[in-house]
């Protein structure tokens, strides 16, 4: 007879739900593990809070969010008569919760700047099987759902898909946090109607309203938070920063930092090196904002005036201007920027590049021919959305709109 005493259910409380009950001893196990716990460190929205000063949540806090929505899923559906075992419950659970744990500080800002050729999901995966050996392999299924490879589709889709309650809550969060309320969607609702028809996610008819609230949701939040301008500004300057450091590090200069940043600052680490040298997923684990910010303070009064000038002008808020067109920037405007730049810097070369580029970004609020978000009638007919919504031009949410931006310190288009 086991002598372990019983797992006592354990209470978070998050602005969102009210009271989230992690009611599952492995769960909250993996919760306490240094992996998970790294995510308190790692901010949800980077540098965002440089525009919206509220926007100070972690990827600890919305992998928890998003656990609890899962938990909200599984039990609509169970009411609804499909059969959900314990342990797809809690292998959707656990691969919800885990699926950002793979992020490096600043999340996408700067995801190939510190390591290259490998994406967070694939270092996610790398830490979900280090997890399951560390667990005795109690994450078979959460892995086989993290990788779609569990016979049961649905299960997937909830952790990555179209509607899929990662979307949902960061949706909610982000919009809570920064104020910006055209992210407010009627989450409880989503839910309540969620249905499965042969292994695939779907909306129940009624639903519909609220899944083009979602979808038009997410189009604004992209244009007016996650590609604002000033967040670009400080997004481009944390790279030029990276890259400065990169070649001061490569030249063998002083570099304070800590020795996990170090690291990686002084090598190239791809999917390559993670899969042959095991020890780099635990120096990538000790990674989180606090280097970053850490560095930048340090570099500030680095003697060399390029990243030293990088890093003040961050710190102080002395950002870059971004200036954002539908059309790529006249070539001649850009050679005269550069050229300013480089005079009034006494740069040499393509120095000028740490001060000023080009980009464009792309917003897709819905994409039918990628898991397809489905409705469905009480009778079993079914829909792609953007073929039956009164209110979703096709031509408009279903097309991919692009625009370019160009950045620069503001003082070089005077």
């Amino acid at each position: 007879m086991s002598t372990e005493p019983a797992f006592k259910r354990k209470i978070i409380n998050d602005p969102l739900y009210g009271f989230i009950t992690i009611a599952d001893k492995l769960v909250f196990d993996v919760i306490e593990h240094p992996f998970f716990q790294r995510l308190r460190r790692i901010e949800q929205l980077g540098y965002a809070s440089m525009v919206y000063p509220g926007a100070l949540h972690t990827r600890f806090q919305h992998a928890i969010g998003a656990m609890h929505l899962m938990g909200l899923a599984i039990e609509t559906l169970r009411s609804k008569g499909f059969e959900i075992s314990q342990q797809e419950s809690q292998g959707a659970t656990l691969a919800i919760l885990l699926h950002d744990i793979g992020h490096g500080p600043f999340s996408h800002a700067l995801e190939h700047h510190i390591v290259h050729n490998i994406s967070h999901e694939e270092i996610t995966l790398m830490f979900l099987k280090q997890l399951n050996t560390e667990f005795e392999n109690k994450l078979e299924t959460a892995i086989a759902i993290f990788e779609n490879t569990y016979p049961r589709k649905f299960l997937h889709q909830l952790v990555s898909g179209q509607l899929d309650v990662d979307r949902l809550d960061y949706l909610m969060r982000d919009s809570f946090y920064t104020g910006v309320n055209e992210g407010v969607i009627s989450t409880e609702r989503i839910l309540k109607m969620l249905t499965v028809v042969d292994d695939d996610l779907a909306v129940e008819l009624k639903g519909i309203y609220s899944i083009e609230k979602f979808i038009v949701a997410r189009r604004l939040m992209y244009w007016q938070v996650y590609y604002h301008k000033t967040v670009l500004a400080v997004e481009y300057m944390q790279i030029s920063i990276l890259n400065r450091a990169r070649v001061l590090a490569s030249e063998g200069k002083e570099l304070p930092a800590s020795s996990a940043l170090q690291f990686f600052l002084s090598h190239q680490i791809g999917k390559e090196q993670f899969e042959t040298s095991p020890a780099i997923l635990s120096t990538f684990a000790a990674l989180d904002d606090y280097d970053i910010h850490s560095a930048i303070k340090q570099w500030s009064s680095h003697p060399d005036p390029i990243l030293s000038s990088l890093c003040t002008s961050l710190l102080n808020r002395n950002l870059f201007r971004v200036i954002i067109t539908p059309i790529p920037f006249a070539e001649e405007k850009i050679t005269e920027i550069r050229n300013r730049i480089s005079k009034k810097l006494k740069l040499e070369g393509e120095e000028y590049h740490y001060f000023t580029g080009q980009g464009e970004i792309s917003n897709s609020a819905y994409d039918p021919n990628n898991d397809r978000i489905t409705i469905v009638d009480k009778d079993g007919e079914r829909w792609d959305i953007s073929g039956l919504s009164e209110q979703l031009n096709i031509a408009i949410y279903n097309k991919t709109v692009s625009k370019y931006f160009t950045w620069f310190p503001k003082w070089a288009d005077k």
